[in-house]
This record gives structure tokens, C-alpha cells and sequence, in this order.
């Protein structure tokens, strides 16, 4: 593999050289693709827009992040930066290289929204995006050229699995009980916990020519791709939106997003309001100590946050008169 990767390190050379001139450009669409913009995007989905979808792309990055971890450690790959001490990280990045998570969560989950609107211009204005997200993170120097071609290709596998799996499976979690239902959300919790933390264990440490290089770089976090609070993070969040979104749908149907435009900016200004005093507020008193206690709480405050978006707040929008329900959930 060093042949390939000495190969493509002069890509990345070549990108920038171009100039810092596109780096805001390119951490725009970097941001497009992180964790946090969609743990802000698939709110506002599900609040105001079609609570449906949201709990669709909410799924398949469920799915996407825990299948990126796994492969990142198993693959345990460089970074550009960690290989070769002439790329400059313009931005940071901790985890193996290989796939781009973020490279692959674009093709799923804006391949998602695109199959979903079923519309010529969104198709093609979101693969333009997932392809500068894919671009920007190989000028960005946190990703080689093949990370990013893998990532679209295991993107672009889940997607067509998740389309074709999709019926079927909420067709026979119909037929099941809250209880059960429950269940299947805190089991899928914690498989996505155990599948990042195998991967950790069947993975060793990056080396240390790969952690010189990194500070010979000047990267201002050093590679620790065996820290496994992700796992935590991605399980209690999965445990909290499923098991909120089963409880809520059982009882009141789907949310109703329809209102008017006011109502709805007041829901996502309350909504956002809510997950931030929820990620930060606990996020300071909670310890974040690499232990059980510490996982543990982190798993608890990520499973309140999920709870918070899928059931707690869409039930304070109906007592607060900003979203109504549907006639025939109110039968």
C-alpha cells in the first residue's frame, strides 16, 4: 500500500498547492458532512419538515457510523498527514483514514434525500455535493484519494440496501409490540457498540512513524483511533431516538410537521435549545473519565439527547400548540 499512498500524497500535494485561498470552500463542505451538521439537519427534518424522513436518514446514519468504525479499524490505514509530514492538515482528525467516513455518510445519507424528493435538480445538486465533500476532504489532507473512493462505494452499498430493506423490515416491526419493539432498539444499540468496539480489539495502536510524522505536520490533535467514546455516543443516541420514535408513534401516530412557518422556526429554535442544554449542560457535569462510569454516562446523556429530538420534544410541541396532531392519531 505505500506505493499507492506515495502516489496519491502528490494529489493531495498538488490540491494544495493551490492555495489556502479554497480552504474556507472546502471546510464548508467538510462541514457538510460531519456528525454535527446532521445531528442538526435530521432535527429539523423530523420537526418541520417530515418526521418520516427524518427517522429515515436518522437510521442510515445510525447504520453508515457504525459500519465505518468497524472498517476504519479493521483497515487501520494513515492518514495523509500521519504518512507523509509535507501534507498540511488543514483540518484534524483522530480516527484510521480508511473508508472517509465522511465521504461514505454524503453518498448514503444525500443519496438518501435524494431518492426521497425524487426530483432531477436534487439529484444533481446532491451528487455535485457529494462529490466536493468527498473532494474536500483529500484537500484538506485528512483523507487519500482511496479513502474517498471507498467511502462512495460503501455509501452507495448501504444505500441500496437500506432502500431495499426498508419496507419489509418496518413492515414486521408493525406486527410487533412497544415492548418489543423497545427491545430492538436498546439490542441495536448495543450491537452498534460491540461491532466498533471488536473492531477496536481486532486493531492495534498507529505506529510511531505515523504519530512523528503527524507532529512533524503540525496536526493539533495527535491519531488515537482506539478511543471507543464514539461507540458510546453512536449507541446511546440510537437507543434514544428509536425507542422515543416507537413510543411516540404508538401512541400518536407519526408527528405532524404541517403548520406555519412561524410555528415551525419556533419548534427548531425550542428543539435546538432543548439539545443544547442537554449535550452541554450534562456534557460539563457528566465525567468523562475512560472508564465504565464514564462510558456509561456518556451512553445515558447521548440516549436522553436521543429521547429528546424523537419523543420529548415533539410532545411539547403539541402541548405548546406549535404542530397539531393528526385526526386519526387523536381518535
Amino acid at each position: 500500500m505505500d506505493a499507492i499512498w506515495q502516489f496519491e500524497i502528490n494529489i493531495t500535494l498538488f490540491l494544495q498547492s493551490l492555495g489556502t485561498g479554497l480552504k474556507p470552500i472546502f471546510q464548508f463542505f467538510t462541514f457538510l458532512g460531519t456528525e454535527e451538521f446532521y445531528m442538526f439537519i435530521m432535527p429539523a427534518i423530523y420537526w418541520c419538515l417530515d418526521s418520516k424522513l427524518g427517522l429515515r436518514v436518522a437510521a442510515m446514519l445510525m447504520i453508515s457510523n457504525g459500519v465505518n468504525g468497524f472498517i476504519k479499524t479493521i483497515l487501520h490505514t494513515p492518514r495523509p498527514y500521519w504518512f507523509d509530514s509535507r501534507v498540511n492538515p488543514l483540518s484534524t482528525e483522530t480516527s484510521f483514514g480508511n473508508p472517509s467516513g465522511h465521504a461514505q455518510n454524503a453518498a448514503s445519507l444525500w443519496g438518501l434525500m435524494a431518492s426521497a424528493l425524487r426530483r432531477g435538480w436534487a439529484v444533481i445538486l446532491f451528487i455535485i455535493i457529494i462529490f466536493l465533500i468527498g473532494l474536500s476532504r483529500v484537500y484538506l489532507g485528512v483523507h487519500f484519494t482511496s479513502d474517498v473512493l471507498v467511502g462512495w462505494l460503501v455509501g452507495g452499498l448501504l444505500l441500496f440496501a437500506f432502500i431495499k430493506l426498508e419496507k419489509p423490515v418496518l413492515a414486521w416491526l408493525k406486527q410487533r409490540t412497544l415492548f418489543t419493539t423497545l427491545g430492538i432498539a436498546w439490542f441495536t444499540s448495543l450491537f452498534l457498540i460491540a461491532l466498533i468496539l471488536v473492531g477496536i480489539m481486532l486493531s492495534a495502536e498507529p505506529s510511531q512513524t505515523w504519530l512523528t510524522n503527524a507532529e512533524l505536520a503540525g496536526a493539533e490533535e495527535m491519531p488515537s483511533p482506539l478511543n471507543p467514546d464514539g461507540a458510546f455516543t453512536l449507541g446511546g443516541i440510537c437507543l434514544g431516538l428509536f425507542a422515543g420514535a416507537a413510543w411516540f408513534i404508538k401512541r400518536h401516530g407519526m408527528f405532524n410537521t404541517r403548520g406555519e412557518v412561524w410555528q415551525k422556526i419556533v419548534r427548531y429554535i425550542i428543539g435546538v435549545a432543548g439539545v443544547a442544554v442537554i449535550y452541554l449542560g450534562l456534557g460539563a457535569i457528566f465525567p468523562r473519565t475512560p472508564d465504565i462510569t464514564g462510558y456509561f454516562l456518556r451512553y445515558f446523556r447521548y440516549t436522553l439527547l436521543g429521547l429528546w429530538i424523537s419523543l420529548w420534544a415533539p410532545l411539547l410541541f403539541y402541548r405548546l400548540k406549535l404542530a397539531r396532531p393528526t385526526e386519526s392519531s387523536t381518535h
